[in-house]
C-alpha cells in the first residue's frame, strides 16, 4: 500500500507503508487510511522528526556497512536511512508551517 502525503503549500509525494507507519509512529499518528497533521500539530511533529534524526545519527551501531551471514550486498545498498524518508516530510511539514497550511494523507 501506498501513502500519498498532501499540503497546499508544497507538491505531494509518495511513500511505501513500511516506511510512513515509521514516520507515523515518530509523530505520534495513527496510520489509518486517511490523516491530517494540523498547522497546530506541525511543531511538534518537525520537532519529533528532527529528535528521531539525531538519535539515529547518534547511534553507532545502526548501520548497514556491518556484514550479516548470508546478506545480499545488493540489497545493503538499496537500504534507505531514515533521514532519507523522513525528508520529504519534514520539507513538506517545514513549508505547511511557513504557508499556515495542514498536512494530509490518504492511501
Amino acid at each position: 500500500m501506498l501513502y500519498r502525503f498532501q499540503s497546499r503549500a508544497s507538491s505531494d509525494f509518495v511513500m511505501l507503508e513500511t516506511h510512513a507507519r515509521q514516520l507515523f509512529d515518530i509523530v505520534g499518528k495513527s496510520p489509518s487510511a486517511q490523516g491530517i497533521i494540523t498547522v497546530e500539530q506541525i511543531p511538534g511533529a518537525i520537532s519529533a522528526i528532527e529528535a528521531a534524526l539525531a538519535r539515529e545519527k547518534s547511534n553507532t551501531h545502526n548501520h548497514d556497512e556491518f556484514a550479516v551471514e548470508d546478506h545480499n550486498h545488493d540489497a545493503e545498498k538499496q537500504h534507505v536511512a531514515l533521514h532519507q524518508r523522513a525528508t520529504p516530510l519534514l520539507h513538506m511539514l517545514k513549508e505547511s508551517l511557513a504557508e499556515n497550511k495542514d498536512v494530509t494523507w490518504t492511501t
